[in-house]
């Protein structure tokens, strides 16, 4: 059950970064920074995401 409330939580990222971001979303750098870190919960990731999202603008 943690594995897919995991992978809901990333794909619900992932929609979100391609949406602010727009043609300047790059998969490979979100799977990056989703990876790097390892397993983190679920809230610091989203932090992370976000942070990075942010930066991207």
């Amino acid at each position: 059950m943690a594995y897919k409330i995991a992978q809901l939580k990333i794909s619900e990222l992932r929609r979100d970064a391609e949406r602010k971001l727009g043609n300047n979303f790059d998969i490979k750098a979100f799977h990056r920074v989703v990876l790097e870190d390892g397993a983190v919960p679920l809230t610091v990731l989203e932090r992370k995401v976000k942070r990075w999202v942010a930066q991207q603008l």
